[in-house]
């Protein structure tokens, strides 16, 4: 987690969070916690990322349509980084 950006780190909680999101259901979730625009050049290269990681999956719903999953690795992370955050935060 610690080569992670904060946005990276903010992605794999949006898509532990969901049911299989599209990178479009990742986009309109990230906006409302950022509050502004994501544009498909910042999104994309980081879900790539984190992809590349192996801390989350990349499928296809269909031929236009990518979705991504939390792999075990992912899920681990972000558990190792609650735990870290949690011993400053009591």
């Amino acid at each position: 987690m610690d080569d992670l950006t904060g946005f990276q780190r903010d992605l794999l909680y949006v898509i532990a969070g969901a049911d299989h999101p599209s990178g479009q259901d990742v986009k309109e979730e990230i906006e409302q916690y950022y509050s502004n625009e994501i544009n498909h050049g910042r999104l994309y290269p980081n879900l790539d990322t984190v992809v590349d990681k192996d801390l989350v999956e990349k499928g296809q719903l269909d031929r236009r349509t990518n979705y991504y999953a939390i792999t075990e690795d992912g899920e681990q992370t972000l558990k190792e980084r609650q735990e870290w955050e949690s011993q400053y935060l009591g």
